[in-house]
């Protein structure tokens, strides 16, 4: 069987067009990795293409293991393809030939958010810069120019607005320089000197154009304008190159994401073959007609309409809650009775939202239901103090000039350098590094003292240093944590010094697992593959739990049931006031890009009133639902409106073993109120979101259980004791 013969036929026209460029313009579902994988096969198997002259490049560590898996399933060879995300492939080509820049060797360190904020903090002190929306707005700039690979002088006369390009470029400046002096790039550098050595240095350009006779780029809408530069560049000699994006999915805009690279396409590889993949395989009728509803009202896109042979599927559900409590119930109790009654999992869940914000209300009822979930892009296991305190001496061993490592180790565990002695150390090491003023503490006007425990600092130090070149990284980083006394810091009686000790026992359990699956891998290679790691490579290998989850988070991933909660005005689309059009065309990419990320059944819901910002506010419908053909449907008005809300999901099985939702509802309000005779005129309750308040009225408890209560700066609030989640803690004297 040919390599083509199970392709559709708009998947199957591009794979055949294996010379020159290619521009697949791809909908959501429509099978984009499918096509990729049987492109590359098909140039292995077919064409006769030397496999390591493949490239392929996409987002995602998962995308990229995934591709690569499927290669590897289809010819023998696959495994020499390199399938790579960008920053990978950049640190690649780095750690190879970036000693070409002065200041820096191939053990440098990638710093993270976290490194990257220490840094610029220190210059923003030493700047007298205070004020932290404008420090918002010089990381801004900082990373807008790099993303867009201008020269940082002229960009910054170009500045306007709330901050002074003069700042931005002393700040840019001071930055740039610490991270030499540190042997360090951030993320941004990564493409930065990537680019810069294909650009200015003809050897290794030519290395890797000779190298890549064919590449593959996913995602492509995602590219920001130093991506795509690079792209060029590499292929530059042969000119074979297929790009697959969908300028429908492109969210990224405010990290840099260039829609307009989709249309320069065209005009850099004039003769490029355009072609579209329109059907989808993921989501039912319903789902698609809604998504193409509001897609159609963006006007910077390649037309097209997904279609699919796939079954109507029931309809797409569109809940109004009375408040956010009520959509957070709504939502919670239909998961229940889905996994409950039509045998679904809670992995087939995603509640989706376009800022966080909304999600304390969902996770409140998560609980309340006894419903395991995970709120994607969480506090990482890599990024918890106790866990970057190990890494920092597992860095600073790999990199001596790193001084943001040295600063983190040198009091951990504590051997009584205090913040005065680590700003004298700094001091002296302008201009120099802070490992090299340590090493040499005899030489400057260190308190007898501290010169005692720098000399206990630089024992320590040395000895690592030795041990890390014999000992595999495994046992190295074992004998880190015994030598510098890790474990002995933490009180194991102690719940919480307890849970970070098993913290730091599974980080070497990731150190184990990587040297097992890594045959010789060094520590530099361990220590890069946590920091180019994303949360979304971790999505799907794990418990049974719903995620909940911005829409960002999730692009690329798709689920049985999706919730797209919180479709107001204001909140999504994010409305600030005079916004541009396309800023509004981008927000809708991004409630398409949620669509379509449902395979079965989608929901969407909103509330008429929210707190936030410390006060109920009534909520605008998003423009979006009047353009999918909601705004005529009729609002649920009311919770209690139970049995129609649920009508079309399931009949309710009443069992032994599965209780109606109904049921659930009720035990819930049993567990909280069983007798309403104590929610009577003085008696103190709290409430979950409106916090400690008094009931001021209880002339309506007897006919419909309605109290009036009194929450101090917030104001009364009249609620009923059927729904609202009170909790008495002080009855009525007397």
């Amino acid at each position: 069987m040919n390599i083509v013969d199970n392709l559709n036929e708009e998947q199957r026209l591009p794979v055949l067009q294996s010379e020159g460029a290619v521009l697949v313009t791809a909908g959501a579902g429509s099978g984009k990795t499918r096509l990729l994988t049987h492109r590359i096969a098909y140039l292995i198997k077919e064409k006769g293409v030397a496999p390591y002259n493949i490239l392929a490049i996409t987002f995602t560590n998962k995308a990229a293991r995934e591709m690569k898996e499927r290669v590897e399933r289809m010819v023998d060879c696959g495994s020499q393809i390199w399938v790579s995300t960008f920053h990978s492939l950049c640190v690649t080509i780095l750690r190879r030939f970036i000693d070409k820049f002065d200041g820096f060797n191939k053990n440098f360190t990638i710093y993270s958010d976290i490194e990257k904020n220490r840094v610029l903090k220190d210059i923003y002190k030493e700047l007298n810069i205070d004020d932290e929306a404008t420090k918002k707005s010089i990381e801004y700039h900082i990373a807008n120019i790099k993303n867009t690979n201008a020269h940082p002088q002229d960009y910054c006369r170009n500045v306007t607005g709330y901050v002074d390009g003069d700042d931005v470029l002393s700040v840019y400046e001071k930055y740039m320089e610490t991270l030499k002096n540190n042997n360090a790039l951030d993320f941004d550098d990564l493409l930065v000197f990537t680019y810069n050595l294909l650009n200015k240095f003809a050897d290794v350009r030519e290395y890797y154009q000779d190298k890549f006779h064919y590449i593959h780029v996913d995602e492509f809408q995602d590219t920001n304008t130093i991506q795509y530069d690079i792209v060029k560049i590499l292929a530059g000699k042969w000119g074979n190159i297929l790009v697959v994006g969908d300028e429908d999915q492109c969210i990224y805009g405010w990290r840099g994401a260039n829609i307009q690279n989709i249309i320069d396409f065209r005009q850099d590889f004039p003769d490029a073959k355009v072609f579209k993949l329109q059907q989808n395989y993921r989501s039912t009728k319903k789902i698609l007609d809604i998504a193409n509803k509001v897609i159609d009202n963006n006007s910077q896109r390649l037309k097209k309409t997904l279609w699919t042979e796939n079954e109507e599927g029931t309809d797409v559900r569109y809940f109004v809650g009375s408040s956010d409590m009520d959509e957070a119930d709504f939502v919670t109790r239909t998961i229940k009775n889905l996994v409950e009654n039509e045998g679904y999992k809670y992995s087939d869940f995603a509640v989706l939202m376009r800022l966080t914000s909304p999600s304390r209300t969902i996770e409140q009822y998560m609980l309340s239901y006894n419903i395991p979930y995970k709120m994607l892009g969480g506090f990482r296991f890599f990024e918890r103090a106790e866990i970057k305190n190990v890494i920092g001496y597992l860095r600073a061993i790999v990199n001596p000039r790193d001084s943001d490592s040295i600063l983190r180790i040198i009091n951990y565990p504590k051997r009584g350098i205090g913040d005065t002695s680590i700003e004298q150390i700094k001091q002296y090491a302008k201009g120099t590094s802070v490992l090299n003023v340590i090493l040499n503490y005899n030489e400057y006007n260190f308190s007898p003292a501290l010169s005692k425990k720098l000399l206990g600092f630089v024992e320590l130090y040395l000895d690592l240093r030795e041990k890390s070149e014999t000992m595999p990284i495994t046992e190295f980083t074992e004998y880190v944590i015994k030598t510098a006394k890790i474990e002995e810091s933490f009180d194991t009686s102690n719940d919480e010094d307890y849970n970070k000790l098993q913290n730091i026992r599974e980080f070497v359990n990731s150190v184990k697992e990587f040297e097992e699956s890594n045959a010789g891998a060094t520590l530099q290679e361990y220590l890069e593959s946590i920091t180019l790691v994303s949360d979304i490579d971790s999505v799907g290998e794990e418990d049974d739990y719903c995620l909940i989850s911005t829409i960002h988070a999730v692009k690329g991933l798709e689920f049985p049931c999706v919730f797209v909660v919180a479709m107001e005005e204001g909140l999504f689309p994010i409305t600030r006031g005079g916004e541009r059009p396309s800023d509004i065309e981008e927000e809708r990419r991004l409630a398409y890009v949620a669509i379509t990320r449902a395979e079965r059944r989608l929901f969407l819901t909103r509330s008429r009133q929210r707190f936030m910002y410390k006060e109920i506010k009534y909520q605008e419908p998003s423009r979006f639902l009047r353009e999918m053909g909601f705004e005529e449907q009729r609002e649920r008005r009311r919770i209690t409106d139970f049995h129609e809300d649920f009508s079309d999901i399931s009949p309710v099985r009443k069992t032994d073993t599965t209780k109606s939702i109904q049921s659930l509802l009720n035990d819930r309000i049993n567990e909280q109120k069983k007798d309403f005779s104590g929610y009577t005129m003085g008696t103190q309750v709290l409430h979950p979101k409106f916090g400690v308040g008094t009931i001021v009225d209880d002339s309506s408890l007897s006919a419909n259980r309605m109290v009036t209560i009194d929450f101090g700066g917030i104001g009364q609030k009249t609620l009923s004791l059927d729904y609202a989640p009170l909790q008495i803690l002080k009855r009525k004297e007397g």
